[in-house]
């Protein structure tokens, strides 16, 4: 593939709902531009896109791809990104490289989920973007169904380009709105050629175009004045309305076609290059780490290389690469490269571009394009890479915070090195898996977006590297106090032949007031009945203690304990007996009544997103999680934000429930608050819980 200039790349995430046809249409549109000879299907495993083992079992996208293609003098990097929402991170990385979008939907289905959530990403970072209604072969599909949604669910920037019509029972071809001529698709790779214009497809026509002039005369004062006194747009006019309108997101073109029959694919690419904008249009600025000045890179090829790490992919067999994409300058083979944030330089030997799993060897990258550079060490995800002279950093992608956990565990023993280094390589390459040593409750955690990607790590974890996981249901970091004042004795006597061991305190145990520290110690010891020596070694039997608590195992807090009384023997005493002693005084403690043990559960500030015709089921879904709902506030989006307060116990599951209700649009967050009492209930299935496993042990 040759290299292009900045002014001739268009950079193009794919976006939609979970298996819609996304990477269908970009393998149609690297069979029309002559890439591929034949079309794989995603069915068989044999995209371009879908080139992982995990793809292509499960037969979906689960990595974003590039796919670069050549069309009649410009190179267009489709950036084909996976639906589900599990793995939106890969969305987020796509679309902070991307300058636009393209988002399919099926023309079967219309607007679903993943549409909207495609729709609100494009909408945050302010990205133009154009859809493309595919299975428009299919007998179900509805394109004035699916077009009527669209401007119900976005609102009238959507605009139709096209109308298609039928011969029989099959798609044949479209009107072009905005120049009111007809195509017929021929040929096998999506060819078309001139005709009339149907009756057939009168009616709508003469609909979208009226929507579609308004929507023309809209951009401009002197255009909207003449549409209202009825005169009509030259063709130049209107040419350039929409080519302003669209580049600048202010109006969004609706094409369709079929990705399976190469249908409305060429037009496809044709309206990419005509109305989506090119590096050279976009605007992007970094900082000067060494001056704290602002560099306005701008994609210019004149100025200094630099560049930004937006995705990287580990592979056993096919090595590193760090996707980039270049801010500024044009990047040569064979130049050195310094990581801004990592404060290293390495050598760049060579540059490629990523075509699925195919590397393509190039001399070199201009501004706005995007490639990738191979066995960088130091390179991470979100790092940012210039010249030692002019460091510039670049913002990092704004990628979903992860918050379905599980507990994980290598299945056979001796690999739990293994598993850690295998997932560390996982992490690299998705920045929505983060891995927790919750040493408290002795277990490792696993964090990512949703049950279904956790699923897929560890089938990764077995085909790459060869090590067996498991998940099990997270123990919750409960605590321990007491609620009630006692006075308990604790002594340790032994007896073994020779000196023997001797240690005995009464001690005064409070609630401190403070569940933030584990205790509180004083000693009001009179007349030396304990020599002062000894009270650093209880102290340190109180601070033991503590780490593991008699009710259940976990870590005691807020407790306050007083040395008062206590007896000594001038040969058998020891600071180890005296630490046993005060031991046993901290489980008499809790063994006692009156010091009324608990069980302290915390307690998560969460905040949910939905729809409000969700609110009600959301709502009362957090009654039965024992939650407090705090109140709710509208984003004036059509969207509720419900904030309530529920134990982290009752989270585990939350993900997948919340998707249920609300039909996978509802999103959350949450953050530890406090601690608070746990229900009695809840108290004593814990400790007889613990009690099992302390047997078992």
């Amino acid at each position: 593939m040759k290299v292009y200039s900045t002014k001739d790349i268009r950079n193009v995430a794919v976006l939609g709902h979970g298996s819609c046809g996304k990477t269908t249409v970009v393998e149609a549109a690297a069979y029309v531009t002559g890439v591929i000879s034949r079309m794989g299907k995603v069915t068989d495993g044999t995209t371009i896109s879908d080139f992982d083992k995990e793809e292509q079992k499960r037969t979906f996208s689960i990595s974003t791809t590039i796919v670069p293609i050549e069309w009649e003098g410009k190179k267009i990097n489709f950036l084909d990104t996976p639906g589900y929402f599990d793995f939106v991170g890969e969305a987020e990385e796509a679309v902070s490289a991307a300058d636009a979008a393209l988002i399919v939907v099926n023309g079967k289905a219309g607007v679903q989920v993943g549409v909207q959530k495609a729709w609100a990403l494009c909408e945050k970072l302010n990205m133009p973007r154009m859809f493309f209604v595919t299975n428009m072969d299919d007998d179900n599909a509805n394109y004035a169904r699916v077009c009527e949604e669209l401007k119900n669910t976005f609102g009238n920037k959507v605009a139709p380009f096209q109308v298609p019509f039928r011969e029989g029972d099959k798609l044949a071809g479209f009107v072009n709105v905005p120049k009111m001529s007809a195509r017929k698709f021929t040929g096998t790779k999506g060819e078309y050629v001139e005709c009339d214009i149907p009756a057939s497809a009168k009616d709508l026509l003469e609909e979208t175009h009226a929507q579609l002039m308004e929507a023309v005369a809209e951009t401009d004062e002197e255009l909207m004045e003449r549409y209202f006194e009825g005169e009509e747009f030259t063709p130049e006019e209107i040419s350039n309305a929409l080519n302003s309108s669209v580049a600048a997101g202010d109006l969004v073109p609706v094409l369709m076609g079929s990705g399976l029959n190469c249908y409305g694919v060429r037009v496809l690419l044709h309206d990419i290059d005509k109305y989506l904008p090119s590096p050279a249009a976009c605007k992007i600025s970094g900082t000067n780490t060494r001056t704290d000045e602002t560099f306005e890179a701008d994609y210019d090829e004149t100025k200094a290389p630099t560049a930004k790490v937006f995705k990287t992919l580990i592979d056993p067999f096919l090595g590193k690469y760090s996707y980039i994409k270049v801010c500024s300058g044009v990047l040569k083979a064979d130049s050195i490269l310094y990581n801004v944030d990592k404060e290293t330089e390495e050598k760049v030997a060579r540059l490629y571009l990523m075509r699925g799993k195919e590397a393509i060897e190039v001399p070199e990258l201009h501004a706005g394009d995007i490639g990738a550079i191979a066995k960088m060490m130091s390179a991470a995800t979100g790092d940012s890479l210039a010249s030692k002279a002019e460091p510039i950093s670049y913002p990092k992608p704004e990628i979903s915070k992860p918050y379905t956990n599980q507990a994980y565990r290598a299945v056979n023993k001796g690999d739990e090195d293994k598993l850690a280094t295998s997932l560390s390589k996982l992490m690299e390459e998705d920045l929505t898996l983060k891995t927790v040593n919750d040493k408290e409750n002795r277990q490792l955690l696993i964090y990512g977006i949703g049950d279904q990607q956790l699923e897929v790590t560890l089938s990764k974890l077995e085909a790459r590297y060869k090590v067996k996981a498991e998940l099990v249901k997270p123990k919750v970091a409960y605590r321990e106090t007491i609620r009630g004042s006692v006075k308990v004795q604790g002594k340790h006597k032994k007896q073994s032949g020779g000196h023997g061991q001797y240690g005995d305190v009464v001690m005064e145990f409070e609630p401190s007031g403070d569940l933030d520290t584990p205790y509180v110690f004083e000693e009001k010891i009179v007349g030396g009945v304990v020599p002062k020596n000894y009270f650093p070694a209880v102290e340190k039997g109180i601070q033991e203690m503590v780490v593991k608590g008699p009710l259940a195992g976990y870590p005691i807090v807020g407790m306050k304990a007083t040395l008062v009384f206590g007896s000594y023997h001038p040969v058998d005493s020891s600071e180890m007996a005296f630490k046993l002693a005060t031991h046993l005084a901290v489980k008499n403690c809790f063994a006692d009544k009156a010091s009324r043990p608990v069980l302290l559960e915390p307690i998560a500030t969460v905040k949910v997103t939905v729809p409000d015709k969700f609110t009600g089921d959301v709502m009362g879904d957090m009654n039965k999680r024992r939650g407090r709902v705090l109140g709710m506030t509208p984003d004036h989006k059509g969207n509720q934000i419900i904030e309530a307060e529920c134990p982290m116990s009752e989270m585990y599951g939350y993900n997948t429930d919340l998707r249920s209700m609300t039909g996978g649009i509802g999103n959350f967050t949450y953050e530890f608050a406090r601690y608070e009492q746990a229900p009695q209930d809840v108290q004593d299935k814990e400790v007889a819980a613990r009690a099992g496993e302390q047997d078992e042990e």
